[in-house]
């Protein structure tokens, strides 16, 4: 090396100096020739550019949110753990509030994605969740993840996750109205707290960057849930033990000037009735009206096919969120119960100068 040193010094000196150094090996020379170096040597440590330091991790009340995505996501995975083994061994979901409102979720065509149960969909999604919080609070369970890695991640399932709850909570107030589902409420405040401690985490003035990534990651799984659902119908909880074929009562009572013209006013603003062939306050309604009003009124079978096991709700009637039988639908107003012809005529705003007859 000392040789090649020498070589590089004596090629870098002017001609006249050349020739003197050819023969004689100075210390000036050998000081001189000690300032190059081979480009092939690697540079020294002090010479490297360090990296970047990833920012620095965010707390909230004194805790790490990556302690408290963990535990947060622990509550989630205890939860849709226990909804999993109801779901997978047809077990009865116990329900503190709203009675057996519960069951009537965990049971419905809802209940699954493309042909997975949501509660193990759910539970994979928390597990994963805490397993990369876990990794960020430098517990080496999935290696080769650095911090921005984990932390992006974490940002995008919560997003997803809080996607699809808001989706649900739109599924449970649109197609199961009336019905309470603790687990659904709490399922959506554990995504919902996830979501803003991840937000909490990158901060503010950073998630600008992500948003169109975050935008994108929610309208897929928005997408995905509307594909998955658009053959979805509700089933009426208890008559999966048994199949009722369809039936027609006839309406033998005769209609009054006034049942009429009211059915002709309904008819003439969209109002419907909603009703069940095996329903008996639906017949009755029926008969009050009387069978020729009956042939002008506009009238929904909502289980055209019959009920029971493997027997579904019609999707006209699944799609308006009944609560029992018969249901009408006045003015976008949903009134429920067989009702006298003159609280349907208040409702619908119809004056008539026959006087109602009973």
């Amino acid at each position: 090396m000392a040789t090649i040193s020498a070589a590089l010094s004596i090629s870098f000196l002017p001609p006249p100096t050349r020739r003197a150094a050819s023969t004689t090996f100075s210390p000036r020379v050998i000081k001189r020739a000690a300032r190059f170096r081979c480009c092939a040597e690697p540079p020294s440590p002090e010479q490297e550019t360090p990296a970047p330091p990833s920012p620095p991790p965010s707390s909230l009340w004194g805790v790490s949110t990556s302690a408290w995505t963990a535990g947060v996501a622990g509550l989630g995975l205890l939860e849709t753990g226990y909804l999993s083994y109801l779901k997978l061994t047809g077990s009865e979901a116990f329900c503190p509030v709203g009675g057996g409102g519960c069951g009537d979720v965990l049971d419905s065509d809802y209940s699954v994605v493309f042909g997975i149960p949501l509660p193990l969909v759910g539970m994979l999604a928390y597990g994963l969740v805490a397993a990369l919080s876990l990794q960020e609070n430098s517990e080496e369970l999935l290696p080769g993840l650095d911090d921005l890695d984990i932390r992006l991640t974490l940002l995008l399932l919560a997003t997803s996750m809080a996607t699809a709850s808001a989706y649900f909570l739109f599924i449970l107030n649109t197609k199961f109205v009336g019905t309470s589902c603790v687990y659904c409420l709490s399922s959506a405040f554990i995504s919902f707290t996830l979501f803003f401690i991840r937000i909490k985490d990158i901060g503010l003035a950073r998630i600008q960057k992500f948003l169109g990534l975050q935008l994108a990651v929610a309208v897929i799984v928005a997408l995905s849930l509307t594909n998955s659902y658009s053959s979805a119908t509700t089933q009426l909880k208890g008559t999966d033990n048994f199949v009722l074929e369809p039936y027609k009562i006839e309406v033998t009572a005769e209609s009054t000037p006034f049942a009429i013209s009211l059915a002709k006013h309904l008819h003439s603003i969209g109002a419907k009735m909603y009703g069940a062939f095996w329903c008996s306050h639906c017949n009755d309604q029926k008969q009050m009206f009387g069978r020729e009003a009956m042939e002008v009124l506009d009238y929904v079978e909502c289980f055209p096919n019959g009920a029971g096991k493997g027997k579904k709700m019609a999707n006209e009637c699944a799609a308006t969120g009944l609560e029992g039988f018969p249901t009408w639908i006045i003015n976008g107003k949903l009134l429920s119960g067989d009702k006298e012809l003159s609280v349907l005529a208040e409702e619908s705003g119809f004056v008539s100068e026959v006087p109602e007859q009973s």
